[in-house]
Order: structure tokens, then sequence, then C-alpha cells
């Protein structure tokens, strides 16, 4: 039997802000596992590497309305996993400077 990662059940890996005035900014099934918690999400910065459900529009901007990646409570490992590589872009951008 497989050992549940260390977050798993913690309240600082999940929050569900019902009272936002946008709750919940995407669609869902299941709202009482919407995940507030990655609002604005990190993972944004990678491009098409973030591992979401997003398209480009036809102006080249990122569109993230159909991505539910950030708001499953399941996800939250998955997106601290990726600060590896949000570090890393962060850094080669400002050594560009």
């Amino acid at each position: 039997m497989s050992e549940q990662p260390k977050w798993m059940g913690k309240h600082y890996s999940f929050f569900c802000n019902k009272e936002c005035e946008y709750f919940p900014c995407h669609k869902t099934n299941h709202p009482e596992d919407f995940n507030c918690l990655f609002c604005y999400c990190p993972l944004y910065t990678l491009g098409d590497k973030c591992g979401g459900n997003f398209r480009y529009t036809e102006s080249g901007i990122k569109d993230c309305t159909e991505c539910m990646l950030p708001h499953k409570r399941e996800n939250y490992g998955y997106i601290i996993g990726k600060y590896g590589e949000i570090m890393e872009k962060a850094r080669k951008t400002d050594e560009k400077k």
C-alpha cells in the first residue's frame, strides 16, 4: 500500500473561498472540491509546459478559461512540484536584464 503525500489532507493545501464574487471562476460539478489556493495560477508563466488545458487566442494570449488544473484539490502536489521550473524561468529572465 502506497503512502499518501505529506500535504494530503492538510489545510495549507486547500482553500475554498465560497464568499468570492467570482466563485467558482471555472465551471465545475464539484464546488465543494474547488481549490481557490492558486487563484492566479503560478503555472501560467510556464507557457505550453504548464500541463493544463489552455489555448492561445488569435492575439497570442494564453487563455486558461477551460483549465481546472490549479483548482482540483488533488493537484496541489503537481503545482508545488513545478516550482523548480518556475524559479528557473525567473532566474533566466533576471539574467537577461
